[in-house]
């Protein structure tokens, strides 16, 4: 973990927000099993606790480093120690659930739909890492290869494969939802200027609110190169004009980072008039949860 990033924001000691929906484990290519994730997220004051592992992918789509062996043989042992958990914690007043993040690979439905069919999860976070067999976030040296016109490309075909995940109706909840600018925000913003990015930005979107998909708004982006919370402020505006519902995230990978910067992230949403997160319930049905927005 580079410790230059998390400088400068400190977190309260209490999160003024009670639920964070995207936490990670050793299971996948986090650094802590889930009894230790679980004790972090509660010292922030985290009331619902959400895992959302990795889920497995097809063979041909995997990073350069990757976890794809270690996940496929530890999701049962996943599993069952959240379970387990979620029994503890509902004894000590606190919600734990058991999600996925599982991946959208455009043309590869089955294989997901299969997958989350023959497994009860609480809610499953789509996530969109890939363009074909290329895991786009991992390598800073693959967008240097690039020129502005395949960036452009990139970003415009990551918000048609956006829209198709919505509208695919396995999702509760887009994860980081403009992942995509992790590496090149200044073309990435350059994109957002650009005639062809609002009718883009506008379908995925749409897609999202006629599914009924969540809009994750996640601290991540701050720990990350991009420097900026996902998703930045033109979509974030896009979202509220368009009456998103969201749900707010960390993407921990390591115990410091539960609830990481969620005052700076609840000031953010309420900037934008939200108000509440909320929690998928099955069936199309979500919870609202309050949050505050403490002055800076």
């Amino acid at each position: 973990m580079n410790s230059t990033l998390f400088s400068g924001r400190q977190d309260l000691a209490v999160s003024p927000i009670a639920v964070d929906l995207h936490m990670h484990t050793g299971y996948s290519h986090g650094e802590a099993d889930v009894e230790t994730m679980y004790l972090a997220a509660r010292s922030k004051g985290l009331t619902v606790i959400g895992f959302s592992e990795h889920s497995p992918r097809p063979d041909g789509f995997s990073y350069p480093s990757d976890y794809r062996e270690k996940l496929a043989h530890g999701l049962p042992g996943y599993m069952r120690e959240v379970r387990e958990l979620a029994g503890r914690g509902a004894a000590q007043g606190v919600e734990v659930l058991l999600g996925i993040e599982a991946d959208y690979i455009r043309g590869r439905e089955e294989y997901t739909r299969d997958f989350l069919r023959a497994r009860n999860f609480d809610y499953i976070v789509g996530g969109l890492h890939f363009q074909g067999a290329w895991g786009f976030d991992a390598d800073q040296a693959d967008w240097a290869r690039l020129s502005r016109p395949e960036r452009f490309k990139a970003y415009a075909r990551y918000y048609d494969d956006l829209a198709a995940m919505c509208g695919s109706g396995l999702f509760h909840i887009a994860a980081h939802p403009d992942l995509i600018k992790i590496f090149s925000i200044g073309d990435f913003n350059a994109w957002l200027d650009t005639e062809e990015a609002l009718p883009v930005l506008r379908r995925a979107l749409g897609a999202m609110r006629e599914a009924g998909v969540l809009l994750e708004i996640s601290s991540a982006g701050l720990r990350k190169r991009c420097g900026e919370i996902y998703p930045g402020p033109r979509i974030m505006a896009l979202a509220a004009e368009l009456g998103l519902s969201v749900a707010f995230a960390s993407d921990a990978h390591c115990p410091d980072t539960p609830a990481f910067a969620f005052a700076e992230l609840a000031r953010y949403a309420a900037s934008f008039g939200y108000t509440y997160s909320c929690i998928p319930m099955g069936g199309g049905k979500v919870r609202r949860m309050p949050f505050s927005a403490p002055q800076p």
